[in-house]
């Protein structure tokens, strides 16, 4: 038997109190986003087999890539790669101006 508490509809008093819907974004699908998660995964995927196979220099190296990926994620962001930034900005502009057929 199904429990009909599960099934109600919210009161409208909690729904009242959800914050307004977000405007579109990109969810992150810039360059600067990219960069940090590809050498973020290499670097813990090295960190990893340097813990399979017993070497802490190689775990170490993988530590550093990552902290490296971050750095150079952040910087990206900084120079206008990240969301929001003038260089996404003009390139998702350049890219709906292409789709549109203008």
């Amino acid at each position: 038997m199904v429990d009909p508490s599960v099934e109600r509809p919210a009161p409208a008093s909690e729904v009242s109190n959800l914050p307004p819907s977000a405007p579109w974004s990109n969810h992150g699908r810039t360059l600067a986003a990219w960069t940090t998660v590809s050498i973020v995964v290499v670097g813990s995927a090295v960190a990893a087999i340097g813990i399979l196979a017993s070497l802490a220099w190689l775990f170490w190296v993988g530590m550093a890539v990552m902290v490296a990926g971050v750095l150079v994620g952040k910087v990206l962001q900084m120079v206008g790669y990240g969301q929001g930034g003038a260089n996404t900005l003009s390139r998702q502009a350049r890219a709906r101006a292409a789709g549109s057929g203008h």
